[in-house]
């Protein structure tokens, strides 16, 4: 029964009904949706767990002695070597044979004056024997914790930049650490000893990188070849991951080629790279790849969606707009 300014409840059934979305634009959307839903909540679920995660005593979880980290004179490296003498670890630092690197030698000592520390001076560069020495300085030790952490950046157009230039970063970002990483990991399988070897990449390696086409290249590199390793080694008790750091203030940026305004305006949000090895440290055993810091996090959220080639071919038709190429394209032949 009705009444004035009433309706049935059957006639407001079939007026709901009317408007209700069709049950096949809802299974649809629900098969559209939920790759998307999937990535973010297992890209979230590990971040989160990681930021809360103890340090862990690598010292203790691999009942270790000796450290390697390559980089150490300065900036991330030389803060993971003071992060692993505070857990009680012996440290081999690799780095260029400079100033920097005797003064970060005396400081370790002399904060940690019970730990023994070894310096190797060498420069990771094509045709460059560093390896050889690398395993002369640690013949009497066993190194089971391995931070591959040298690199630098070369800027500018691919065509513009030394050939020579481009081979030494690819040899210092990604050939030193294929060599550093299998020369250790190969000692600890044979030794059936548990460790760790970590690499300082990057998320410009999940995107295009004009006016940095070789860092790109061998961040993207080194990322993989750590997923892989991470696969080979981890029932054997290796933990192997790749850290993917925001911008950090060391000497990193220092000495460019060419100035890139991107990298001006990153530069302004960087952090102290004393803030970066408790973080490193909680990824170790606990995943293959980890973003760190709010550029790396909204880099890899807001281009996980994007098909590489489409991403690429938007940056192609805009690049000529920005003022990086614009500045840059004036010095081309």
């Amino acid at each position: 029964m009705s009444t004035e300014g009433t309706c049935s409840a059957s006639a407001m059934a079939e007026a709901a009904a009317a408007n209700a979305t069709p049950f096949w634009k809802i299974v649809i959307l629900s098969i559209f949706a939920f790759p998307t839903a999937f990535w973010v909540v297992m890209y979230l679920i590990p971040q989160v767990y990681m930021a809360f995660r103890p340090i862990p005593d690598l010292k203790k979880r691999y009942n270790a002695s000796w450290s390697l980290v390559t980089g150490g004179g300065s900036g991330i490296g030389k803060a993971l070597a003071f992060k692993l003498a505070r857990q009680g670890l012996n440290v081999v630092i690799v780095s260029l044979d400079d100033d920097i690197l005797k003064a970060t030698m005396k400081q370790l000592k002399e904060t940690f004056p019970k730990l023994e520390f070894r310096s190797v001076g060498v420069s990771f560069s094509p045709g460059v024997d560093y390896l050889k020495k690398i395993q002369e300085a640690t013949k009497d030790i066993e190194i089971q914790i391995v931070f591959n952490n040298a690199g630098f950046l070369v800027t500018g157009f691919f065509d513009q930049a030394p050939l020579g230039k481009l081979l030494a970063n690819m040899e210092c970002n990604a050939t030193a650490a294929v060599n550093i990483s299998h020369h250790f990991s190969s000692k600890l399988v044979s030794a059936k000893k548990k460790g760790c070897i970590v690499f300082t990449s990057s998320v410009a390696g999940f995107i295009p990188t004009p006016f940095s086409g070789m860092y790109g290249a061998t961040k993207a590199f080194v990322s993989q070849l750590a997923c892989s390793l991470h696969i080979e080694l981890q029932s054997l008790g290796i933990d192997v991951c790749a850290v993917h750091p925001s911008p950090v203030a060391s000497n990193f940026y220092n000495d460019l080629d060419h100035k890139i305004d991107i990298l001006e305006s990153a530069c302004k949000q960087a952090v102290p790279p004393e803030d970066l090895p408790d973080d490193i440290f909680r990824s170790i055993g606990c995943c293959a790849l980890r973003d760190l810091g709010a550029m790396a996090w909204s880099s890899r959220m807001g281009t996980f969606f994007l098909p590489y080639n489409f991403f690429t071919e938007m940056f192609a038709a805009a690049a000529p707009f920005l003022p990086d190429w614009k500045t840059h394209n004036k010095t081309r032949a």
